[in-house]
């Protein structure tokens, strides 16, 4: 899914009920939305009453008379009323207590919904990456980086001392990067805590 520039234009069009332009709106966003709300939402049928109430609310606010000022933001502000509904939707269910912290998170103004589209790609190919590696490199990977299980251990489990550890790291490292560069150009890094020692971390 190629993402999208928005501008006055194309939220005047919106406000206007152009029919082009509201079938894209609600595709583009639509898709996004299931995107953000599908690991933090347990039932299809709750994920698309949100998907609804985001919907509503933003073409209901666009064409108020303030309306929205800047069409660059449009992306951003259905981000802004999506993370309201959604936690409006856990505090209605009863789940206040148990607010993820990535839903808190969420509120932050800098994130648009755009961005846990790019997020959730990045994501799926470092798994796929991992999973074209030989096992072993996979499996030290995933417990340095992922599972954050201690190098002792790690070294334990792979009998090996700390030395000959970050020989090791250095190697998967270098495997994943060669593997991860053959597709698009997108960043990624494993914490730079775990790259003592001198050792390169995969930051391009």
């Amino acid at each position: 899914m190629d993402l999208f520039s928005f501008d006055d234009d194309y939220v005047r069009r919106l406000r206007e009920g152009d029919r082009w332009t509201e079938a894209h709106f609600l595709r583009y966003f639509g898709e996004l939305m299931l995107v953000k709300l599908r690991g933090r939402v347990r039932t299809m049928s709750r994920l698309e009453d949100i998907r609804q109430e985001v919907f509503l609310r933003v073409f209901r606010a666009l064409r108020a008379p303030e309306g929205l000022r800047d069409g660059r933001k449009l992306g951003a502000f259905v981000n802004s009323v999506c993370n309201n509904v959604l936690l409006e939707s856990f505090r209605k269910s009863g789940r206040t207590e148990a607010l993820p912290e990535t839903v808190e998170r969420m509120a932050d103004a800098g994130d648009s919904i755009e961005q846990t589209l790019v997020t959730a790609e990045t994501k799926a190919k470092v798994r796929r990456v991992l999973g074209e590696l030989e096992p072993r490199d996979a499996k030290l990977l995933r417990a340095l980086f992922f599972d954050e299980r201690p190098k002792d251990e790690i070294c334990a489990e792979f009998g090996v001392d700390r030395e000959y550890l970050r020989v090791l790291v250095f190697r998967a490292k270098e495997k994943f990067r060669a593997a991860y560069r053959t597709g698009p150009r997108e960043v990624v890094s494993f914490p730079s805590r775990d790259t003592e020692g001198g050792e390169p971390s995969l930051r391009r």
